[in-house]
């Protein structure tokens, strides 16, 4: 059975106020057409039950979500990130696989590439993913406790290239608050894209929030506030593309104070 991606209207979760009326018009993303392969809807029908995690209107319980594993070692650490589109899930199954300890809440709509990370997740045996297949603006106000997260990881959100278009862009002042209230101190938020001005309106809004301070700006003034690539994120097959037509991609990473 192919999931669903219902659209809720977004309403107050008990642990802040109501959201403005800018951010409720804010989404996480835009429906893209597409088509479910065979193997993708196979993997929907085999690992969704385990693995696709259900919207709810209240908060997460991560211990249900990831259970403890059996026979582990005391004192093993699992850090929880939320990933907001993964697109077709390339980089996010190669980041679950260096990160192993790493536990991951992965929001996307498009279902294709729901289905496409579905496979990834059984032919690269990655226990540590959950797909929310919802809005991740209303997963954050409904579902995720403050101070619960060690990681957010936005990557090459949709430019919106138009100016006109400019204020449907993911990375605005309200979100970046919702997430900055959500990290745990010493968290961070990792976004990158391939197009300059929204590199540049990152920095900014990043650089706005008083919560989070640039992680980059004293170790590699040379950067101008942008980060090196962490290790963790691979270059994508688009990102090899563009770097060879000489596109540039910006990587921003900022902390919780």
């Amino acid at each position: 059975m192919t999931p669903e991606f219902p659209s809720l209207p977004p309403t107050p979760s008990a642990n802040e106020s109501a959201p403005t009326p800018y951010l409720r018009g804010i989404k996480s993303f835009v429906k893209r057409a597409g088509r479910m392969t065979s193997g993708q809807t196979k993997a929907v029908d085999a690992l969704g039950p385990q693995f696709l995690l259900p919207y709810q209107d209240h908060l997460l319980d991560w211990n249900a979500v990831f259970p403890p594993v059996p026979n582990e070692a005391a004192g093993v650490t699992h850090p929880l990130v939320l990933e907001i589109g993964f697109g077709m899930g390339e980089a996010t199954a190669h980041i679950a696989s260096v990160l192993p300890e790493t536990r991951f809440l992965c929001c996307e709509v498009h279902e294709p590439g729901v289905g496409a990370l579905l496979k990834r997740i059984g032919e690269q045996n990655l226990p540590n993913i959950r797909i929310c297949a919802h809005d991740a603006v209303e997963v954050i106000d409904h579902m995720l406790p403050l101070h619960s997260l060690d990681g957010v990881h936005i990557f090459f959100p949709d430019p919106w290239h138009k100016t006109r278009h400019n204020k449907r862009r993911l990375i605005q002042v309200p979100l970046i608050a919702k997430l900055a209230q959500r990290l745990k101190g010493g968290g961070y938020l990792h976004c990158a894209t391939d197009w300059q001005p929204y590199a540049e309106q990152i920095l900014e809004v990043l650089s706005a929030e008083p919560a989070l301070r640039n992680r980059a700006a004293a170790a590699h003034p040379e950067l101008l506030g942008y980060a090196p690539k962490p290790h963790y994120r691979p270059l994508t097959k688009f990102e090899n593309r563009g770097i060879k037509l000489g596109h540039g991609v910006w990587d921003v990473v900022f902390e919780r104070v």
